[in-house]
């Protein structure tokens, strides 16, 4: 059995971080260790939350994972916050990182042209750090802008803005780049019949192969999506998935996953019902 960490916080309301990751790694048969970097009373995407940081019981933790000789074929990074999380983060890195261990960094900190609550736009600086080595990283285009020092949100970008953008988060040290949530307004060049769809693009570095993945567009954003995708995509590297039908894998599940949860008279956009789609994404992977 492939064994994974996850590395992020536990939102205590809210189906985003720990309790998204947990859950669907598990599922999919991963065996996942947690390693929490704070405790939140909910996810930032309500009006308000607490939150009780948790890093100095980072060093704890890994001494008595050390002891104990534990190991991982991923290491997979989410929601940190703080400059201090992303530094405890790379020494776990060099701690326990293999060779062939994937580091999966999902730069958890923006969203819809904007930082998330509590983060500081110099947040994104700290992240150059973990993402300098990572063998992939999976940011939507706000936290490609924050990355690269862009305003790359408040714009009609083309299919070569986005190969562009592709290729300088990939300077940042990252062998593989996957771009979320990319919607053209109209065709481009290349890309027919995407007018009205969302995707996600992929670029590998050591190949120089990009490849897009389109899919129906929902016209709702709900929290947690994010968490879905990058927690299932990883599951199915760890199977032995390529990167690209991996994120064919996690685009379907979380549509799936967003239609199961707006079935629901009283749904909201802060969660996403992803556990009403753990059966097909176990089937889709041949656990079922």
């Amino acid at each position: 059995m492939k064994k994974a960490v996850t590395i992020q916080d536990i939102s205590c309301k809210g189906k985003c971080s720990i309790t998204v990751a947990l859950p669907i790694l598990s599922a999919m048969g991963i065996d996942t260790a947690v390693l929490p970097t704070a405790i939140l009373s909910n996810h930032t995407g309500f009006d308000d939350f607490f939150v009780h940081d948790l890093s100095s019981d980072f060093t704890p933790i890994t001494t008595q994972w050390k002891k104990q000789g534990f190991s991982f074929d991923a290491i997979y990074t989410g929601y940190l916050g703080t400059e201090r999380h992303v530094d405890h983060v790379k020494e776990f890195v060099k701690d326990f990182k293999r060779d062939d261990t994937l580091l999966i960094v999902d730069p958890a900190m923006a969203d819809d042209g904007k930082m998330y609550s509590g983060i500081s736009p110099s947040f994104a600086s700290d992240m150059h750090k973990l993402i300098k080595g990572s063998d992939v990283i999976l940011p939507n285009l706000t936290e490609a802008s924050f990355l690269l020092g862009e305003d790359l949100f408040h714009k009609e970008y083309t299919e070569e803005d986005i190969v562009s953008i592709l290729k300088d988060l990939s300077k940042l040290g990252a062998k593989k780049v996957v771009l979320k949530g990319i919607s053209f307004s109209r065709d481009q060049k290349s890309l027919k019949g995407i007018k009205g769809k969302i995707g996600n693009v992929t670029y590998d570095s050591s190949r120089e192969r990009i490849t897009w993945h389109f899919h129906k567009k929902i016209d709702q954003s709900f929290c947690g999506a994010g968490d879905v995708f990058a927690s299932s995509l990883t599951g199915a590297l760890l199977r032995g998935s390529s990167l690209e039908e991996a994120i064919q894998i996690s685009g379907d599940f979380v549509l799936e996953s967003i239609k199961k949860t707006m079935e629901e008279e009283d749904y909201s956009t802060l969660y996403i019902d992803f556990e009403k789609a753990l059966p097909w994404l176990m089937k889709r992977i041949g656990i079922l």
